[in-house]
């Protein structure tokens, strides 16, 4: 193995991945898992994470489930205690995924939505990573990878809670990173732009598809698989000495907000 492999490998780590039912979170325990990770996948639909813990067996990867729903505070403890469990290690990496999408005018948001929103994006989000955190302190040592989004970055029309909650966590990542990093525990943020995604069907829905893609210099929308390198790097010991960033990962969408 040369020394880039070593550095990006996972090999012998353990990683907890929320919001792995579908999406980002689903492919990135694939990711995480040929990197050589032993990945605990949590969501909400556990008929969705054991099919896909039974794929990833199939290909001879280390894959347990267990049941998630972040918005409910007093299940995330236990949920990473059974995690732990089935791993028979304490967790190294979270990949703090779980997330929802909510494309509407601002005007006409309503109240329960945004609550859903915030409570699954960004409350969710942060009592997970608090949850992770304080174990990872006590080994003084963990990676914790919060998925944000370019919406946290720029305004942008009909996401006026997802991107408000997006942002909150991204904020929260460099509060996190400057708190933990003491404590041996680098905290980074992922902000993918627009990827090809069950919940991209909600932008279709409206229409939008065509403007969103003519503001992407690359001119397409992400592949999941884009995402592959810059979750690898905050993973492993090649971003060992990087802590409170946020990559983005847009094709450029960024720079038509600039």
């Amino acid at each position: 193995m040369s020394i880039q492999e070593q550095l990006f490998s996972l090999a012998g780590k353990t990683a907890f991945v929320s919001g792995a039912s579908s999406g980002i979170g689903q492919h990135t325990a694939w990711t995480l898992a040929r990197a050589g990770a032993h990945v605990v996948l949590a969501a909400r639909r556990e008929d969705k994470l054991q099919e896909t813990v039974q794929a990833m067996r199939g290909e001879g990867l280390s894959a347990w489930a267990v049941s998630l729903d972040v918005t409910r505070p007093a299940g995330i403890a236990p949920a990473w205690q059974e995690a732990q469990e089935l791993l028979g290690a304490p967790v190294d990496i979270l990949f703090n995924c779980a997330g929802i999408l909510y494309v509407k005018r601002f005007l006409a948001q309503s109240a329960e939505d945004v609550q859903r929103v915030f409570d699954t994006n960004l409350k969710g989000a942060f009592l997970v990573a608090q949850e992770a955190a304080k174990h990872m302190a006590e080994r003084r040592s963990g990676s914790i990878i919060n998925v944000a989004s370019t919406s946290g970055l720029r305004a942008a029309g009909r996401l006026a809670s997802y991107g408000a909650a997006k942002a909150g966590l991204l904020h929260l990542t460099s509060i996190m990173a400057l708190e933990l990093a003491s404590k041996g525990i680098r905290v980074n943020a992922l902000a993918p732009g627009n990827m090809t995604t069950d919940m991209h069907g909600q932008f279709e829905d409206a229409g939008l598809t065509d403007h969103i893609r003519e503001r992407i210099p690359q001119r397409r929308f992400g592949e999941l698989g884009d995402l592959d390198g810059a979750t690898l790097l905050l993973a492993s010991d090649a971003g060992r000495y990087i802590t409170g960033t946020v990559i983005p990962v847009d094709g450029g969408q960024l720079l038509t907000w600039m």
